[in-house]
């Protein structure tokens, strides 16, 4: 017999969230090749000298950004994914809330990796 799933609230959020930030960085273009032209016109004070004021660090996050941000919501993806509520089983005093563990480390649900990425995400 399957199981059914039950879908918590709180990781429809985190999945919708993590979905969201992985969509919007891959329809970003890419600094990669404007940041190698960029850094020519560092100047004496170490800033290109248009509207904004970047940094030759903020050129070099900027370079690699789009790529970290997409496999940071594919790993908080594929965590959330790993991290599942199940029935723990046995008998409870209220049967409508059954005690939940998570499938991946067995920690009374919500467990101790959903929490981090849930703080995380929405910091």
């Amino acid at each position: 017999m399957k199981s059914e799933r039950h879908t918590d609230p709180r990781e429809t959020r985190l999945r919708e969230r993590l979905e969201t930030i992985r969509v919007r960085s891959e329809k970003s273009n890419s600094w990669r090749s404007s940041t190698q032209y960029l850094s020519r016109l560092v100047n004496r004070t170490g800033f290109v000298p248009i509207r904004t004021r970047l940094s030759r660090e903020d050129l070099t996050f900027l370079a690699g950004a789009r790529d970290e941000v997409i496999a940071f919501a594919e790993l908080g993806i594929r965590l959330l994914d790993l991290h599942q509520p199940q029935d723990a089983g046995g008998i409870t005093s209220d049967p409508d809330s059954p005690i939940r563990r998570c499938r991946a480390c067995m920690w009374r649900w919500p467990c101790p990796t959903f929490r981090a990425i849930a703080e995380a995400v929405d910091r």
